[in-house]
C-alpha cells in the first residue's frame, strides 16, 4: 500500500500538549494478593468530574477531555521503585465521543501499547450518550524503574488528512492503571471482541466447496484458532444449501472457531391458535438441533425481518420454542436476537417480499422493527443483541445499530447492557467515507471505520460474506467448486490500494487474536520511539475450550502491525513457551493467498526467538506457529485433474498442514508404478504439459515429510476445450425462462422446461461466434431423473439455416454427453422428443471445441 497521509506523524497537528505529574498510591502493591490500583484520576460516576486526586498538576484534564485539533497529547508521569512482574492494566471510563470513532493511542516510555478504538454517538442527534469503560494491557517489558511515562495521542485514521482531526475528540470519567496480581490471560486491547465472515459458495450453499475454501479465509484474515465467530445461514427454504453444513462445523472446530447459525426461513411460518410455532417448523428447529446442536454457538431468531416483511409473532414463537427447548437439544446454546435492519413502515420507505392481495408493509406489524418497545420483547427472551450496519450507518440517528440499541435499552451506563453479536457488517462498493474526514481512499477508510466502530461497542460482529458481489472481501463471479483455494485474491475497490481484506486482517491482528501474551522485547525500540507499531504475541493452547464444541488450538500466533503512515521495521524477540524448534505459516504481502503465504521451519528458540520484519504503511504479518516435533504431516487432499490447453492436464489440491512442499507423482495404471514428474512443488497446483493425446492417466501427490499419498485423480487427455459463455443468449419454446440457470456455474441452479416432457421443445444456444464445436454435455445431477427422454442436436451460422440433426440419442442420469464430427456453427438447438412425466432440467451445459491456444 503506497504511503498515506494521516496519522503517522501526529506530532504535527500543532496542538498543545498536556502534562500531569501522578501520584503513586501504595507500595503495598509490590507483594499484592489482588489487583492493586496504581494512580487512577477521577471519578467514574457518569459525570466528568473537575476536581482529581493528589499530586495531579493540571485540575482540567478530566473537564477537557481529549480533543485532536485542540490538545491531542496528554503525558502522565510517575515513578515506579519496582516493576510489576505481571505488568498493569490501563483502563479509561469515556464519558461522550464523537461518532467518527476517535482512536486513543497509548504509548508507555514511547512505545505503543496499544490504539483503543472509542465508540461514540455525539453527533448522531442520540437521546443519550454511548459510555463505556476500555482497558489495555501493559507488559511489564514497557515499564522501567523511576520515573515512567504514559503518553495518551489522538490519532487520524489511516488515510485521513488534519481535516478530520476537529471530529476526533472525547469526555471521560477517569482513567486509571491497575497493577495485575496474577500473569495476564488476554492482551487486552480496549475491548475483548470477536470477529469473522460468512464464508459460502455461490451466496447461499455450505457445501464440499465451501468447506474447502473455509481454512484459507480464516487463516488469510487471521482470525483462525483464536476462538472468533463465523456465519452460517444454511436457510431452510433453500434446497441443498446445508448440503456439508456438518464438515463445515467440523471445520470451524479444527480451527478453533465458533459459529452462529441461522436456519428456519420464517418467511412461510404460520402460527397455532395459541401463537406457537406450527408443527412443521418446529420439527425444522428440533431436527437442525438434534443434528447440529453439538457443532455451533449461538442461533440467530430471524434475519433483517422488517427489510424482509417477517411477523413479530413469529420470531417471538422461534425465541420462545429455542427458550423451551434448548435445555433438551442444545443445552449451552446462546440466543441471539433477530439480525435488525431497523426497517421503519412500508410508507416511509418500502421493503421486500410484499404478498399479494395483502396490504403493503414492512414487518407484521407494519414497522415494528424500528420500535425499541417492540424489539425489546425479543430482547427480554434472547441472551445477545443483534444490529446489522454497513458504511457509516451505525451512528445514524434512525435505524443505526449503536444508537437504536441505546434507544433500546434506555442507555448505554458502561457499554450496552447486553452482549451484541453483529451478525452482518460491512461495506458496498458504494461507500465511500465522508469528504470532511479528508481520506485519501474513501472506500477502505469506511471499512476500517466500521470495523473499528465495531471494536469500540460491540462484542463479536461478522463480515457480510468473503465472497458476495459488491461487498466481497474477495474476487467473485465463479463457482468454487471449479476453484483452487490458494488462487483466491484480494477485491480491490479502485482506486483505492487498500483493500477491505487489508483492512480487516490489520484489525483482526491487532483486536481479535487471543491467547496468552508472551513476553517481548523490540530490539529496536529507539527506531520504534512513538511510532504507531503493534507487536501481539499470543499463545492459543492456553485458552479455555470453546463453549459446546470444546475446540483448542495449540498454535503460537506472532502479530506485526503497522498503524503508521511510513515504512517501518520491527525487530522482536519474543520469549517462546518452550526452548524448541518452531515451524508454521507466514501470512505477508500478496493479491492471492499463495503470494500471501509462506512456509517457515528451523525457527530455533532459546527459549527466545528474533523476527525482523520490514512493514510498509498500514501493513500486518502473521505467524502461525507449532512446535516442530510431534508435527505430522497428513497426505493432501481433494485432489483433482482437468483439462488444461491443448492436452495439457491441470492439478490442484488442498495444501497439507506442516508440509514444505509437494512431489507429483504419474502412472498409466491405478496400481502404479508412480513416478515422480515434479518434486518439492512450493504450491497446491501444477501444470503437466508433457502428456500424450487420448492416454489415462493417474495422478497422486505426496506431501514432502508424509509417509503416504494423496488418494488418486484421473483423467484422459483431450484437445477438446469447453468454450467461453460469457456471451452465450439462450431461448426456448417453453415457459422455462430461466436461462442462466443452465450456464451461471452453480450446481444448484437450472434452466428447466417448467412442464412434463413432450417432443420437440427446444433449448438454443447463440455462442456469438462461429465455432467449430464437436462436442454437448448437459448436467442434470442436482434433478437426477430431468435428463432428455431422447434428443436431436441441429447447427446453424446463421440462425435460419440450419443442419442436422448433427446427433441424437437418449440421454443419461447425471450427465447426457453429445459427441459428433466437428462443425462450425455459431447457433445451437437441443430438441427434446421423447416422453416423460417429469421436466426437462439443464443445471450445466457446456460446448466444446478444440483448444489451439
Amino acid at each position: 500500500m503506497k504511503k498515506q497521509q494521516g496519522a503517522g506523524s501526529q506530532s504535527s497537528l500543532n496542538s498543545p500538549t498536556q502534562t500531569a505529574a501522578l501520584q503513586v498510591k501504595s507500595e503495598e502493591w509490590q507483594t499484592p494478593t489482588k489487583d492493586w490500583e496504581l494512580w487512577r484520576l477521577g471519578q467514574a460516576d457518569g459525570e466528568a468530574q473537575k476536581s482529581v486526586s493528589t499530586g495531579i498538576a493540571a485540575q482540567n484534564i478530566l473537564d477537557a477531555g481529549m480533543n485532536a485539533a485542540q490538545n491531542a497529547d496528554l503525558n502522565l508521569q510517575y515513578t515506579l521503585k519496582k516493576i510489576p512482574a505481571n505488568g498493569v492494566l490501563f483502563h479509561v471510563k469515556i464519558n461522550n465521543a464523537s461518532k467518527a470513532i476517535p482512536q486513543m493511542a497509548v504509548f508507555s516510555n514511547q512505545q505503543l501499547s496499544g490504539i483503543i478504538q472509542i465508540a461514540g454517538v455525539e453527533g448522531a442527534d442520540a437521546s443519550s450518550a454511548f459510555h463505556k469503560t476500555y482497558e489495555l494491557y501493559i507488559p511489564k517489558e514497557m515499564l522501567k524503574l523511576g520515573a515512567n511515562e504514559l503518553k495518551l495521542q489522538a490519532i487520524r485514521c489511516l488515510y485521513c488528512s488534519a481535516s478530520e482531526s476537529k471530529y476526533l475528540w472525547w469526555t471521560w470519567d477517569e482513567l486509571g492503571m491497575t497493577v495485575l496480581n496474577a500473569p495476564a490471560q488476554e492482551p487486552i486491547h480496549g475491548s475483548y471482541i470477536q470477529t469473522g465472515t460468512n464464508v459460502n459458495n455461490n451466496q447461499y450453499y455450505y457445501d464440499d466447496a465451501a468447506v474447502m475454501h473455509l481454512p484459507y479465509v480464516m487463516k488469510w484474515l487471521g482470525i483462525a484458532y483464536s476462538g472468533n465467530i463465523m456465519r452460517t445461514g444454511c436457510a431452510s427454504n433453500i434446497g441443498k444449501s446445508c448440503e456439508a453444513i456438518d464438515s463445515y462445523y467440523e471445520t470451524l472446530k479444527d480451527y478453533n472457531m465458533q459459529a452462529v447459525s441461522f436456519h428456519l426461513f420464517t418467511g412461510n411460518v404460520k402460527l397455532k391458535a395459541d401463537g406457537s410455532l406450527s408443527d412443521v417448523a418446529q420439527q425444522t428447529l428440533k431436527s437442525y438441533l438434534e443434528e447440529y446442536g453439538s457443532s455451533f454457538q449461538y442461533y440467530e431468531v430471524d434475519n433483517e425481518p422488517g427489510l424482509f416483511n417477517r411477523s413479530k409473532a413469529v420470531d417471538l414463537a422461534v425465541a420462545e420454542w429455542l427458550n423451551k427447548n434448548r435445555a433438551k437439544y442444545a443445552p449451552s446454546l446462546k440466543i441471539v436476537a433477530p439480525g435488525w435492519s431497523y426497517s421503519s413502515t412500508y410508507a416511509a420507505k418500502s421493503c421486500k417480499n410484499q404478498i399479494e392481495g395483502e396490504s403493503l408493509k414492512c414487518g407484521d406489524p407494519d414497522g415494528w422493527e424500528r420500535d425499541p418497545k417492540q424489539r425489546m420483547e425479543l430482547e427480554y427472551i434472547t441472551d445477545l443483541t443483534n444490529g446489522h450496519s454497513y458504511g457509516d450507518s451505525y451512528s445514524d440517528s434512525q435505524g443505526g445499530s449503536l444508537v437504536e440499541n441505546i434507544k433500546s435499552f434506555s442507555g448505554a451506563a458502561d457499554g450496552l447492557p447486553k452482549p451484541m453479536l453483529n451478525t452482518e457488517f460491512g461495506t458496498s462498493d458504494t461507500h465511500k467515507d465522508k469528504a470532511i474526514y479528508g481520506a485519501s481512499q474513501k472506500y477502505s477508510a469506511i471499512f476500517d471505520r466500521i470495523f473499528r466502530a465495531h471494536v469500540g461497542f460491540a462484542d463479536m460482529f461478522v463480515q457480510h460474506a468473503a465472497f458476495f458481489p459488491d461487498f466481497s472481501l474477495f474476487k467473485t463471479g465463479y463457482n468454487l467448486e471449479n476453484h483452487n483455494p490458494a488462487k483466491t485474491e484480494i477485491y480491490y475497490n479502485q482506486p483505492d490500494t487498500d483493500s477491505r481484506v487489508g483492512v480487516m486482517r490489520r484489525l483482526n491482528l491487532a483486536y481479535a487474536t487471543h491467547g496468552k501474551p508472551l513476553a517481548y522485547q523490540l530490539d529496536n525500540k529507539a527506531d520504534l520511539a512513538d511510532k504507531l507499531v503493534y507487536f501481539r504475541a499470543v499463545d492459543t493452547s492456553k485458552l479455555q475450550p470453546l463453549p459446546v464444541t470444546n475446540a483448542v488450538s495449540n498454535k503460537i500466533l506472532l502479530n506485526f502491525v503497522n498503524f503508521d503512515t511510513t515504512t517501518q521495521v520491527m525487530d522482536v524477540k519474543v520469549t517462546m513457551p518452550k526452548a524448541a524448534t518452531y515451524e508454521g505459516e507466514r501470512f505477508g504481502k500478496g493479491d492471492t493467498y499463495e503470494a500471501a503465504r509462506s512456509y517457515v521451519t528451523g525457527l530455533k528458540a532459546s527459549p527466545e526467538i528474533n523476527i525482523k520484519e520490514t512493514l510498509a504503511p498500514g501493513e500486518s504479518v502473521q505467524y502461525i506457529l507449532q512446535l516442530s516435533e510431534g508435527t505430522v504431516v497428513k497426505p493432501p487432499s481433494w485432489v483433482s485433474a482437468s483439462p488444461g490447453k491443448k492436452q495439457s492436464i491441470q492439478l490442484n489440491w488442498l495444501e497439507s498442514e506442516g508440509a514444505h512442499g509437494y512431489n507429483i507423482k504419474r502412472g498409466l495404471s491405478p496400481n502404479g508404478p508412480f513416478e515422480a514428474i515434479a518434486e518439492n512443488i512450493s504450491t497446491t497446483s501444477y501444470l503437466d504439459n508433457k502428456t500424450e493425446y487420448n492416454t489415462h492417466y493417474y495422478y497422486v501427490i505426496q506431501a514432502v515429510g508424509a509417509e503416504g499419498v494423496s488418494a488418486i485423480a484421473e483423467i484422459t487427455t483431450s484437445d477438446l476445450k469447453p468454450l467461453d459463455r460469457t456471451n452465450w443468449q439462450m431461448s426456448s419454446n417453453t415457459v422455462g425462462t430461466n436461462y442462466k440457470g443452465a450456464i451461471d456455474d452453480n450446481k444448484h441452479t437450472r434452466w428447466d422446461t417448467g412442464a412434463h416432457q413432450v417432443p420437440d421443445q427446444y433449448f438454443q444456444i447463440d455462442l456469438g461466434i462461429a465455432k467449430p464445436i464437436e462436442r454437448i454435455t448437459m448436467d442434470s445431477a442436482d434433478s437426477l431423473y430431468d435428463f432428455p427422454k431422447s434428443y436431436e442436436v441441429f447447427t446453424s451460422e446463421d440462425d435460419i439455416h440450419w443442419t442436422g440433426p448433427m446427433a441424437a440419442g437418449e440421454g443419461t442420469r447425471l450427465v447426457t454427453v453429445v459427441s459428433f464430427p466437428p462443425k462450425l456453427a455459431r447457433y445451437v438447438k437441443i430438441i427434446q422428443k421423447g416422453y416423460a412425466g417429469k421436466f426437462w432440467s439443464i443445471h450445466d451445459l457446456q460446448i466444446y471445441a478444440k483448444a489451439y491456444e
